[in-house]
Protein backbone atom coordinates (compact mmCIF):
# COMPACT_ATOMS: atom_id res chain seq x y z
CA UNK A 1 0.00 0.00 0.00
CA UNK A 2 1.42 3.31 -0.99
CA UNK A 3 1.78 6.25 2.01
CA UNK A 4 0.81 9.11 1.08
CA UNK A 5 2.80 12.01 2.14
CA UNK A 6 1.00 14.96 4.11
CA UNK A 7 2.25 17.94 1.75
CA UNK A 8 4.94 20.47 3.84
CA UNK A 9 1.98 23.22 5.14
CA UNK A 10 3.34 26.70 3.92
CA UNK A 11 3.97 29.68 6.74
CA UNK A 12 1.51 32.23 6.62
CA UNK A 13 3.88 35.32 5.01
CA UNK A 14 1.49 38.09 6.74
CA UNK A 15 -0.32 37.12 10.44
CA UNK A 16 -3.36 38.90 10.49
CA UNK A 17 -1.49 40.39 13.85
CA UNK A 18 0.78 42.21 11.56
CA UNK A 19 -1.62 44.12 9.21
CA UNK A 20 -3.01 47.61 9.89
CA UNK A 21 -5.18 47.39 12.86
CA UNK A 22 -7.54 49.65 10.89
CA UNK A 23 -8.31 47.16 8.46
CA UNK A 24 -8.67 44.61 10.31
CA UNK A 25 -11.34 46.33 12.65
CA UNK A 26 -12.77 47.70 9.57
CA UNK A 27 -13.09 44.05 7.99
CA UNK A 28 -14.59 43.03 11.41
CA UNK A 29 -17.06 46.14 11.65
CA UNK A 30 -18.66 44.93 8.38
CA UNK A 31 -18.86 40.96 8.78
CA UNK A 32 -20.25 42.14 12.19
CA UNK A 33 -23.33 43.80 10.34
CA UNK A 34 -23.57 41.52 7.05
CA UNK A 35 -24.01 38.57 10.56
CA UNK A 36 -26.87 40.73 12.16
CA UNK A 37 -28.03 42.04 8.45
CA UNK A 38 -30.92 40.19 8.58
CA UNK A 39 -30.19 37.81 5.74
CA UNK A 40 -30.54 33.79 6.84
CA UNK A 41 -27.28 32.61 8.49
CA UNK A 42 -27.29 29.53 5.87
CA UNK A 43 -27.54 31.64 2.95
CA UNK A 44 -24.60 33.73 4.33
CA UNK A 45 -22.51 31.12 4.46
CA UNK A 46 -23.12 29.66 1.01
CA UNK A 47 -23.02 32.97 -0.71
CA UNK A 48 -19.19 32.86 1.63
CA UNK A 49 -18.26 28.71 0.33
CA UNK A 50 -19.53 29.63 -3.47
CA UNK A 51 -17.24 32.69 -3.41
CA UNK A 52 -14.19 31.19 -2.09
CA UNK A 53 -14.87 28.69 -4.50
CA UNK A 54 -14.44 30.64 -7.58
CA UNK A 55 -11.80 32.51 -6.23
CA UNK A 56 -9.68 29.40 -5.20
CA UNK A 57 -9.12 30.67 -1.38
CA UNK A 58 -8.75 27.63 0.00
CA UNK A 59 -8.45 29.06 3.85
CA UNK A 60 -12.10 30.50 3.81
CA UNK A 61 -13.41 27.51 2.13
CA UNK A 62 -11.87 25.52 5.25
CA UNK A 63 -13.63 28.45 7.39
CA UNK A 64 -16.93 28.92 5.65
CA UNK A 65 -17.60 24.42 5.34
CA UNK A 66 -16.46 24.28 9.30
CA UNK A 67 -18.93 27.33 10.07
CA UNK A 68 -21.54 26.31 8.18
CA UNK A 69 -21.48 22.17 9.21
CA UNK A 70 -21.34 23.64 13.01
CA UNK A 71 -24.65 25.87 12.34
CA UNK A 72 -26.20 22.88 11.31
CA UNK A 73 -26.29 23.08 7.27
CA UNK A 74 -26.51 19.70 5.35
CA UNK A 75 -22.91 18.36 4.12
CA UNK A 76 -24.73 17.62 1.00
CA UNK A 77 -25.51 21.37 -0.09
CA UNK A 78 -22.17 22.09 0.72
CA UNK A 79 -20.52 19.20 -1.74
CA UNK A 80 -23.24 20.01 -4.57
CA UNK A 81 -22.40 23.86 -4.46
CA UNK A 82 -20.47 23.77 -6.83
CA UNK A 83 -23.53 22.55 -9.30
CA UNK A 84 -26.29 24.96 -7.45
CA UNK A 85 -28.04 25.65 -11.07
CA UNK A 86 -29.05 21.66 -11.36
CA UNK A 87 -28.72 20.47 -7.44
CA UNK A 88 -32.67 20.33 -6.36
CA UNK A 89 -31.44 20.83 -2.98
CA UNK A 90 -31.73 24.77 -3.34
CA UNK A 91 -34.31 26.48 -3.17
CA UNK A 92 -35.34 29.34 -6.12
CA UNK A 93 -34.38 32.10 -3.82
CA UNK A 94 -30.98 30.32 -2.57
CA UNK A 95 -30.51 30.08 -6.71
CA UNK A 96 -30.90 33.78 -7.33
CA UNK A 97 -28.50 34.83 -4.38
CA UNK A 98 -25.87 32.13 -5.85
CA UNK A 99 -26.68 33.69 -8.89
CA UNK A 100 -25.96 37.17 -7.87
CA UNK A 101 -22.60 35.93 -6.26
CA UNK A 102 -21.33 34.55 -9.28
CA UNK A 103 -21.76 37.64 -11.30
CA UNK A 104 -20.56 39.94 -8.93
CA UNK A 105 -17.88 37.58 -8.36
CA UNK A 106 -16.49 36.97 -11.82
CA UNK A 107 -17.83 40.71 -12.67
CA UNK A 108 -15.37 40.90 -15.15
CA UNK A 109 -16.16 37.81 -17.38
CA UNK A 110 -20.05 38.98 -17.68
CA UNK A 111 -21.69 41.39 -19.85
CA UNK A 112 -23.17 44.30 -18.41
CA UNK A 113 -26.78 43.01 -18.82
CA UNK A 114 -26.00 39.61 -16.99
CA UNK A 115 -26.27 42.44 -13.60
CA UNK A 116 -29.67 43.30 -14.87
CA UNK A 117 -31.04 39.45 -15.58
CA UNK A 118 -29.44 38.80 -12.11
CA UNK A 119 -31.15 41.58 -10.00
CA UNK A 120 -34.60 40.63 -11.94
CA UNK A 121 -34.03 37.24 -10.72
CA UNK A 122 -33.80 38.51 -6.84
CA UNK A 123 -36.71 40.92 -7.12
CA UNK A 124 -39.72 38.29 -6.56
CA UNK A 125 -37.78 36.98 -3.06
CA UNK A 126 -36.04 39.96 -1.81
CA UNK A 127 -36.93 43.47 -1.23
CA UNK A 128 -34.08 46.25 -2.03
CA UNK A 129 -32.18 46.50 1.57
CA UNK A 130 -32.04 42.78 1.35
CA UNK A 131 -30.45 42.82 -2.22
CA UNK A 132 -28.39 46.00 -1.22
CA UNK A 133 -27.24 43.49 2.42
CA UNK A 134 -26.47 40.48 -0.28
CA UNK A 135 -23.69 42.68 -2.32
CA UNK A 136 -22.33 43.61 0.44
CA UNK A 137 -22.26 39.81 1.79
CA UNK A 138 -20.55 38.93 -1.59
CA UNK A 139 -18.11 41.96 -1.67
CA UNK A 140 -17.05 41.47 2.34
CA UNK A 141 -16.43 37.06 1.04
CA UNK A 142 -14.67 38.62 -1.94
CA UNK A 143 -12.70 40.71 0.01
CA UNK A 144 -11.61 38.43 2.44
CA UNK A 145 -10.63 35.98 0.10
CA UNK A 146 -7.98 37.95 -1.78
CA UNK A 147 -6.52 39.15 1.96
CA UNK A 148 -6.17 35.85 2.73
CA UNK A 149 -4.98 34.61 -0.59
CA UNK A 150 -2.47 37.46 -0.22
CA UNK A 151 -1.39 36.99 3.29
CA UNK A 152 -0.91 33.08 2.54
CA UNK A 153 -3.70 32.09 5.19
CA UNK A 154 -2.92 28.23 5.42
CA UNK A 155 -5.96 26.28 4.31
CA UNK A 156 -7.14 24.08 7.64
CA UNK A 157 -5.82 25.66 9.93
CA UNK A 158 -9.21 27.37 11.18
CA UNK A 159 -10.66 26.37 14.51
CA UNK A 160 -14.38 27.45 15.13
CA UNK A 161 -15.03 28.78 17.99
Amino acid sequence: MKTIEKPVIERTRIAMEDIPQGLYAAMLNTEKYVKTCGLPFSLIELIKVRASQINKCGYCLDMHHKDALKAGEQFERLYQLAAWQEAPCFTDEEKAALNLTEVLTEISRHEPEAIEKAYERLLPYYSKQEIANLVLCITQINAWNRLAITFGNVPGSYQPN
